[in-house]
Order: C-alpha cells, then sequence, then structure tokens
C-alpha cells in the first residue's frame, strides 16, 4: 500500500533564497533530528542537478540504516524530487515543491511511501507514520531557527 505525508509551511522569506537553502545538501543533516545520527556519506560539496546521487547513514530505533536517494527531478527554484534507490522503504519519493506570494514562500512536501516486509509493514505502520509526523515537525522548526522567523500559519501534516 502506498501511503502519503504531506506538510505545508510559510516562511516570510524569498523563494529563491528558501530554495537556495535546500539546494544546499548539508543542511540535510541540520533538520534532521540528532538521535537520528544522520550523517552524508557522498563527499561535499555535493553539485545538486537532475540525476545527483546523495549517500547517508542513520540510526532508527538503534538500528544502523544506509540509504541513497537521487534527484530525479530539480527544477530551481519551484521544484525537485528525491528518490529512494536503496534504504528502508519500499518506495520512497519526496516532492518538494516552492510557491511565492507577497515575499512569502510556502513550503510543500509530498511523500509517497510504500513500507517493506508486507503485511508487517502495514501492522507496524502507525508507528512508522508517527516517527515520520515527528521528523517532518523538526524540521519545520529547525527551518524557521535557520531563518530567524515565524511562521506565517502554523505548519500543516497530513
Amino acid at each position: 500500500m502506498t501511503h502519503i505525508l504531506q506538510t505545508t509551511m510559510r516562511l516570510q522569506r524569498p523563494r529563491e533564497e528558501v530554495f537556495a537553502f535546500f539546494a544546499n545538501a548539508a543542511n540535510l543533516q541540520r533538520i534532521t533530528p540528532p538521535e537520528l545520527h544522520f550523517t552524508i556519506l557522498t563527499p561535499q560539496p555535493i553539485a545538486v542537478a537532475e540525476g545527483t546521487l546523495i549517500d547517508y547513514q542513520l540510526r532508527l530505533w538503534s538500528l544502523p540504516l544506509r540509504w541513497q536517494t537521487q534527484i530525479t527531478r530539480w527544477n530551481p527554484p519551484w521544484e525537485f524530487v528525491d528518490e529512494q534507490l536503496h534504504g528502508p522503504y519500499k518506495l520512497w519519493i519526496h516532492t518538494h515543491r516552492f510557491q511565492e506570494a507577497d515575499g512569502v514562500t510556502t513550503i510543500e512536501d509530498e511523500v509517497q511511501y510504500r513500507l517493506p516486509f508486507w503485511p508487517i509493514g502495514e501492522i507496524i505502520h502507525p508507528l512508522i507514520r508517527a516517527q515520520l509526523d515527528r521528523i517532518f515537525r523538526y524540521r519545520q522548526q529547525a527551518i524557521l531557527r535557520y531563518f530567524h522567523a515565524t511562521m506565517d500559519a502554523s505548519p500543516q501534516i497530513s
């Protein structure tokens, strides 16, 4: 079964500035909860473009995991997509969209994901979903801290 996680937040910053933050792969470590021990293995700086491969390692529930994603769409400063090639999910497609109106940038994340080990993966989906929601809430707070910003509206996670 394919699940979808959607988040939205607004920042009072120009889209180009917000997109530039996301275009720097090193910032992924900055917006990931520290207890995940997230590390980018790909030598930096990483020139992000369509086709770029990025390798990571992290710990989830004390289990070491390796993860490789590929940028499959790169359309600055409006959108990019990263897809898991190797990692803990059966499917992971993360679409990042950036829209601006009157100096306020809306950041939209949509993650389509499938869990491995059906049907066990589906049984533990509520636990996985709670972890993803927490990670994305952390991301939003870290983005606010980075930009020394307050949100235009509360972040939405659905």
